[in-house]
């Protein structure tokens, strides 16, 4: 299903099929995406790795052509390929029924389509989307030189929307990783891609806004969507490219548009760096992703938020209310409690529990977390040590409606409810609106 928001504008999925780029059609966000977890053969991780990031007071360049010079030769184009009717692995083939219907799966042909990447290693890793690869049969990458070399699929992420490749050629250009947490609402950014199979296109624009939540991975158990949203033009075929600063740094890997046609129409949203940072490193060193878990329940509905935040005598965005924290999470350990605000992570301003999910998202199980919090309109931080299993939070009808009064209810247990002579409408807490979401 294609996913919809208001006014009948789609977000879509940026990657381009190889003949259909100028349809102007709309895509699925693909269901039933699973982890592929591949071992890694190589023994070490890449020794040219780089962490790069800008000197603290230094200004960018609005000169965009040393940037577009550094950044174009490290962004390829990844075309991918997919069986008549299932892909190599079994799976239902998305792409053949989108275009084709059930003809699709009486066709001998295979089906392609097409999107960009970005070389981070210069012996040959790469990264992309998820929705770029996903289920496919083969990967082949056109670098910037005209070589085309297939690719070795070493993991794919759903809930971030990112995967990571492997080419086998050494000496290749590659690009600085930059700090996505530094970038500022109107600052210049590069959008280089491969829009509609046109190789090595690069288009500019500003920040147009940070931690966006864009809903664009609804069958993921735990998402992790905090965009960074930009007016720099992208479209079908963009997908896994990158967004620069204009001094060459990557801050973020393009996912998405929203468009009412299929195309470009003013907003595209790409996953920031720190969160494909930890990505690719757990991908190179386990194969799959290692998640650490902070062990509260938030409210994802940011309405919601502002009122209990409010309630509290804050504004909105100036927090996430913590609705509730399991004995077994690490947030109760490092002595969180239900009713606390939090603040930052590792001292970055989270506005959103999306916000704050990304933040928590570089971290993996063990390691420690600079957590603050307002507790009483006193602010306090503490250091949380992450767990590698979400916590159980089983959280009551009467306190999902009773925090939405304002008043403080408890369930009847079966003896009293019948005594009582009372039952429970179901259908009528299907109206409270989302419970809160744990992590």
């Amino acid at each position: 299903m294609v996913t919809k928001i208001k006014n009948s504008i789609a977000v879509l999925l940026v990657a381009a099929f190889a003949g259909f780029a100028g349809a102007g059609a709309y895509f699925k966000i693909f269901e039933n995406q699973q982890d592929t977890k591949t071992t890694l053969n190589e023994a070490k991780k890449p020794v040219s790795l780089v962490n790069f990031t800008r000197t603290p007071g230094e200004t960018a360049t609005t000169e965009f052509v040393t940037a577009s010079e550094s950044t174009v030769p490290a962004v390829v184009h990844v075309t991918t390929t997919y069986g008549a009717t299932t892909s190599g692995n079994g799976q239902y083939n998305p792409f053949q029924d989108f275009f084709w219907g059930d003809r699709g799966f009486r066709s001998p042909a295979p089906s392609m389509s097409s999107g960009s990447g970005v070389i981070i290693t210069d012996d040959g890793y790469i990264v992309t989307n998820n929705h770029v690869v996903a289920n496919s049969d083969k990967v082949e990458v056109t670098l910037n030189d005209k070589r085309t070399l297939t690719a070795k699929v070493i993991g794919t992420d759903p809930s971030t929307d990112i995967a990571l490749l492997k080419i086998d050629d050494k000496g290749l250009p590659f690009i600085p990783y930059g700090n996505s947490d530094d970038v500022k609402v109107g600052e210049w950014v590069l959008a280089v891609g491969n829009p509609f199979n046109l190789t090595s296109t690069v288009t500019a624009g500003i920040v147009s806004a940070k931690a966006r939540n864009i809903h664009i991975l609804p069958d993921q158990q735990f998402p992790i969507e905090s965009f960074i949203q930009t007016d720099a033009a992208v479209n079908q075929g963009n997908s896994g490219g990158g967004l620069f600063t204009a001094d060459g740094q990557l801050i973020g890997i393009n996912s998405a548009i929203l468009a009412p046609n299929g195309t470009y129409a003013g907003y595209s949203f790409a996953i920031p760096v720190n969160i494909v940072k930890k990505i690719v490193n757990d991908l190179i060193e386990f194969g799959d992703v290692k998640r650490g878990y902070l062990g509260i329940s938030y409210q994802p509905n940011e309405t919601e938020n502002a009122r209990l935040l409010k309630q509290a005598g804050l504004k909105e965005g100036q927090g996430v209310y913590v609705q509730s924290v399991p004995s077994d999470g690490a947030a109760s350990q490092a002595g969180l409690k239900e009713g606390d605000i939090i603040t930052k992570i590792n001292g970055a301003p989270v506005s959103s529990g999306m916000e704050m999910s990304a933040g928590i998202a570089s971290y993996r199980p063990g390691e420690k977390v600079p957590v603050t919090y307002i507790r009483n309109g006193k602010e306090n931080t503490v250091n949380v040590v992450l767990k590698g299993t979400v916590s159980k939070i089983e959280v009551s009808n009467a306190k999902i409606i009773g925090d939405r009064l304002g008043v403080e209810l408890e369930n009847l247990d079966n003896k009293k409810a019948a005594e009582y002579d009372v039952g429970v409408d179901h259908s009528r807490l299907q109206a409270i609106g989302p419970i809160p979401q744990c992590f």
